[in-house]
């Protein structure tokens, strides 16, 4: 000990190894991983490193986090602005108010996840796969979902003003009551969507597909591109609001469904 005390630049790197060793510790415990990232000046991340466990409110704006794998982490309310986070993987994860917005999501992978509430303004998210995820009153406004896969998702009370989903498949998806004034849903796949109640003013639907969708109640009177053969395939109620010279086909009860069989 008294060596040691002599050479006081050896006991700094004794003490150094030390702190590095528990900090390697650390990062094999995924959640302790994005609070340590926080505090570090670096904003690269190793590809495929895996999140796990819980992580609320973390500060990863701006993080490098290419191809990433969230396994069924809570990173609820978590701040990830601008984030690079192409490719990663949100299996079974909870992003619950989480901050988003300009993140690159391009070809990211959310099936099942929550992001209830999330802010996804202004972020790329071509190619996102995430069916069957809850994206419940979340903020999509000006963001990129072209292409996306968002089969069965809840987009219920969502906001994607502005937006452009172009191309993407929102089969079975719930987008109910939802704000999507001058969205783009060119080539857009909504057959057996639920649009009851969403406004869609300015909204572009041209050459999109609304087979078994339900419009009840939804203002599409602003929609552009919309035309009669789209809305025979959907069905509409009284309170459904559509363009001049466009009528509806009214929705049938699942009881008269079965008594007309």
């Amino acid at each position: 000990m008294a060596r040691t005390a002599h050479r006081p630049g050896l006991a700094r790197r004794i003490v150094g190894r030390a702190v590095l060793g528990l900090g390697v510790a650390a990062l094999l415990h995924g959640a302790a991983l994005a609070q340590l990232l926080a505090m570090q000046d670096s904003r690269d991340v190793p590809r495929l490193i895996s999140f796990g466990g819980a992580c609320a409110n973390c500060e990863l704006s701006g993080r490098r986090l290419i191809g990433a794998r969230f396994m069924g982490a809570n990173f609820t309310g978590a701040m990830l602005v601008g984030a690079d986070l192409r490719g990663a993987s949100f299996v079974g994860s909870v992003f619950a108010g989480a901050d988003l917005s300009r993140a690159d999501l391009r070809g990211a992978s959310m099936a099942g996840a929550n992001f209830a509430q999330a802010n996804f303004s202004g972020a790329a998210m071509e190619a996102l796969l995430a069916p069957s995820a809850s994206f419940t009153k979340a903020d999509f406004a000006g963001a990129n979902l072209d292409r996306a896969e968002l089969a069965g998702a809840d987009l219920g009370a969502a906001d994607a003003s502005s937006a452009s989903l172009r191309g993407a498949r929102l089969t079975g998806a719930n987008l109910a009551g939802g704000r999507f004034v001058d969205a783009h849903f060119e080539g857009a796949n909504l057959n057996g969507a639920n649009l009851s109640g969403a406004v869609f003013g300015g909204a572009d639907f041209k050459r999109a597909t609304l087979l078994g969708a339900s419009l009840s109640g939804a203002d599409l009177s602003g929609a552009r591109e919309l035309t009669q053969g789209q809305l025979a395939g959907a069905c509409s109620s009284a309170a459904t609001r559509l363009p001049p010279r466009l009528v509806g086909r009214p929705c049938r009860s699942r009881a008269s469904a079965r008594a007309g069989r």
